[in-house]
Parts: C-alpha cells; structure tokens; sequence
C-alpha cells in the first residue's frame, strides 16, 4: 500500500507502519518546523512488511497514541494537531507534529521478561548488560523496570539491543540520563493506569528528539499502542510461558505454522495473511484500545 498523495503536503518517507510528509510549500511561516505523520493499516513482523493490510490499524494506533499523550501530560511530546490542517482524506489516523532531531536511540522499559530480553537473559543472566536475579522464567515480573534500549535499524533491518554506555556514546551523558528517566517514568505510569483496566504493560518503546524550539528532549512517533508495546491479559498472567496479548501474535503465529508454508530464515517475502488472521488480528487492536481508552472504536 503506497502513500497517498495529500494536497499541501510532499510524501518524504515511509516506515513499516507510518509515512512522513513536509508541507508543500516550505517557504511559508513555520513550515519547515512541523511534519504530517501518517498511520497506515500495514503490519510488519520478523522485520517484513507483509503484502496484507489490518483494516482500521491506523486509526487505532494514532487514537490511542492521542489518548496517552493526555494521560502523560507532564511529558513532552511532539502533537501540534490532530484534527485542525490535518487532510480529511486521512482524519483520525494521522496528527501534525513538530519536527524534532531525533536521537537514533528505541528507547525500551521493561517490567516483564520476554522476548529478546528471555533470550539475553537465558545466555547470560543480564539484559542490555543489566543483570538480574537467577531464576526468573518467561513473564516473570522485573521490578523495578529496567532500561533496556536498542540501536534503531533500517526498514527491513533488525534493532541490535544495546547497553546504556552505548546510548551515552550515542547521544552523551546528560541526554541519555533524560531518555532514560523519561522512558522509565512514561513506564511506570503506564503500567499502573493499564494494571486499572485489568492489563499488564509488559514492555514498551518510545523514541525521542530534541525539540529545537524549546531545546527539550521530546516524546516523539507513537507510545504506548500494540504495535510499540506488550500488553498481556492480566487475568490470565501465568508465568513460565508465553501469555496471550493484545497485538500482532496471530500474525506471528501463523506465519510461523506449517499453514502459512513460510520459512522465516529463508530471503522469501510472507505470504498473504488469510481473512481470519486479519480480523482476529484487528480484534485485539481493537480490544487493546477499548479496554486502555474506556471508549467504544467506531
């Protein structure tokens, strides 16, 4: 699915989710300080956009980013708008933003041990060289939540987990101190407000710039959405095993089956998503956001 072409704005570049534009005109007042950011309904898994699209990701993705960005008030972020110049041909999955610097740092907090992380940990005991007690098993609780960031990667390409001295490298002293207290405050106080609505945030990445108005370290892309976070079903937490959650498991799932006839270590793109993984896939997204929000997608 291509970017659509949106009068008063030039297309500059597409993520696996998210297309970026710049005002069409440059030389106008402030244009060159703001950026339309385009939620798409691709999906991406095993570091592969696929050729089938989740009908209304995108707008669930850029409304439940909207709503954190509320709930975590006292950081910045990069929301200029969401509604008022946005083009009515993308409304609701797209908001104006500023145009920040951003560090080339996936900042990640976790408070559960999954994933890459279970993985690091089972070699080594540590994760992005931070160690941790022995015994812990697949989702078992971190507390408190541990940095944990990663080295941004090109489309197509894998993030690589880094430790913090590689983060200080990147982007110095002061500024990686700042991404990881912010990353860690934005974790701990989403985890309590989703543990309210009966959710576990388990991990999540946020990324981050310098906002060159304000020289503030700012809360940029999306936060806190299925797509940049693990939710799990809190009544159904069990640790020593993978838990069911509210994202793109089904799409990893069955790309991994013998169904989908795929195999994720050869060069060959995935094949096309059948129409129950689609709509299974869109329920959870669906149910994420209503459960977090309170409020009804529509």
């Amino acid at each position: 699915m291509s970017a659509p072409e949106l009068a008063g704005w030039t297309h500059v570049y597409s993520g696996k989710v998210r297309d970026l534009y710049v005002p069409a005109d440059l030389s106008a007042p402030g244009a060159g300080e703001k950026v339309l950011v385009v939620a798409s309904d691709r999906i991406s898994a095993y570091d592969h956009v696929l050729s089938s699209i989740i009908p209304d990701k995108g707008r669930i993705l850029t409304q439940l980013s909207l709503w954190w960005f509320d709930q975590l008030g006292n950081v910045p972020n990069h929301v200029i708008s969401a509604d008022e110049g946005v083009p009515a041909e993308v409304a609701g999955r797209a908001m104006i933003c500023k145009k920040l610097d951003m560090y080339p740092v996936e900042a990640i907090a976790r408070g559960y041990l999954t994933g890459s992380g279970l993985a690091e940990y089972r070699r080594s005991q540590t994760v992005c060289d931070v160690p941790l007690p022995a015994g812990l098993v697949d989702g078992s609780r971190i507390d408190p939540a541990i940095f944990t960031p990663s080295a941004k990667a090109e489309v197509g390409e894998h993030d690589e987990n880094i430790n913090y001295d590689a983060v200080v490298a990147a982007v110095g002293a002061e500024t990686a101190a700042k991404i990881r207290d912010l990353t860690l405050d934005i974790y701990t106080a989403a985890e309590a407000i989703a543990r309210s609505r009966g959710i576990i945030l388990a991990d999540t990445k946020v990324e981050f710039g310098l906002d060159p108005a304000t020289g503030l370290v700012t809360l940029g892309d999306e936060v806190l959405t299925p797509d940049s976070s693990r939710f799990w079903d809190a009544s159904l937490y069990e640790p020593g095993k993978a838990q069911p959650s509210f994202d793109k498991q089904y799409v990893r799932d069955w790309l991994t089956s013998p169904e989908s006839g795929w195999d994720k270590a050869s060069d060959t793109p995935p094949p096309a998503l059948p129409a129950d993984v689609v709509e299974r896939t869109r329920s959870r997204y669906v149910e994420a956001y209503e459960r977090l929000t309170g409020r009804t997608f529509t």
